[in-house]
């Protein structure tokens, strides 16, 4: 585990990173049935499979661990691995409460720029990482290592940050402040960065009638917690992005065929279903 902990410190190249795992040990304090169903769902309509059963899925970055429970709740064996040692905590937690002793769901600590560690895992039918590959550090090495682990016509699902031009690179100078700070401090830019992303749609939906709709529909998306992805967005350093046009192309020249695409306007994710020809 010490060296896990010890690249996962090195990829932000000497600088602080995002506690990533701390956020989703918050998060599944307020988990609960509903926001696994509502991830369920989500999860089912990307990949357009109702049933998983008899399928390998494969949860790099696994955070909190709840997709990782979706796709086991969906029939398929699961293998969860994180860098961030506190996350796979938070995955092996949820799996103690729901699917204690469970021999097809196994996690570990591990890396995705880790070739060693990749190598012993083979292939996956289905290969999943939300919004993960852009924190490593390295970005299209990571994107480039994934490939490795996708059997022959299996899927890959993948989000990644949409590349903006300049309110990129200027998100980059926040987030990259906001873990230089001391945590004590932290909420010098988190709370003015809340209300830039929130006021508009508090606001919208006051005049209208329907006070929090646009922040519960935010959470019937994914069944996640809008202000712990807030708090995630602001502090998550490293921090990289890509315009859809060129992740479609890097995979493209691999091999791989789309099949589903959800697209994001501002600063969200990006979310990609390719398969892998034979």
């Amino acid at each position: 585990m010490d060296h896990i902990v010890t690249e996962y410190a090195q990829t932000a190249k000497g600088t602080d990173v995002f506690a990533f795992g701390e956020n989703w040990q918050r998060f599944l304090r307020d988990l609960d049935d509903d926001r696994i169903v509502k991830a369920e769902k989500s999860l089912v309509e990307m990949l357009e499979h109702d049933s998983l059963a008899g399928k390998r899925f494969l949860d790099i970055g696994s955070g909190s661990g709840l997709f990782s429970l979706v796709a086991r709740r969906l029939g398929a064996a699961v293998r969860s691995f994180d860098v961030d040692p506190a996350s796979v905590a938070c995955a092996k937690a949820l799996r103690d409460q729901y699917r204690r002793d469970d021999p097809d769901w196994e996690i570990s600590a591990g890396s995705a720029l880790d070739p060693d560690f990749l190598g012993t895992l083979g292939q996956w039918d289905i290969v999943y990482s939300w919004g993960v590959l852009h924190h490593t550090g390295a970005m299209w090495k990571a994107l480039e290592n994934v490939d490795s682990l996708v059997a022959e016509n299996g899927l890959l699902f993948i989000a990644i940050y949409n590349h903006q031009g300049g309110p990129t690179r200027r998100w980059t100078c926040v987030k990259k402040t906001y873990v230089s700070l001391p945590p004590y401090l932290r909420f010098l830019v988190l709370w003015p960065c809340f209300v830039r992303m929130w006021a508009k749609a508090f606001l919208r939906d006051v005049l209208l009638g329907h006070p929090v709709r646009a922040w519960r529909e935010y959470s019937r998306e994914r069944g996640m917690s809008p202000w712990r992805d807030v708090v995630d967005w602001v502090g998550g350093y490293p921090f990289e992005a890509s315009t859809p046009e060129d992740i479609f192309e890097f995979y493209k020249k691999k091999g791989y065929v789309l099949r589903k695409l959800r697209t994001r306007n501002g600063h969200g994710c990006n979310e990609f279903v390719f398969q892998k020809l034979g």
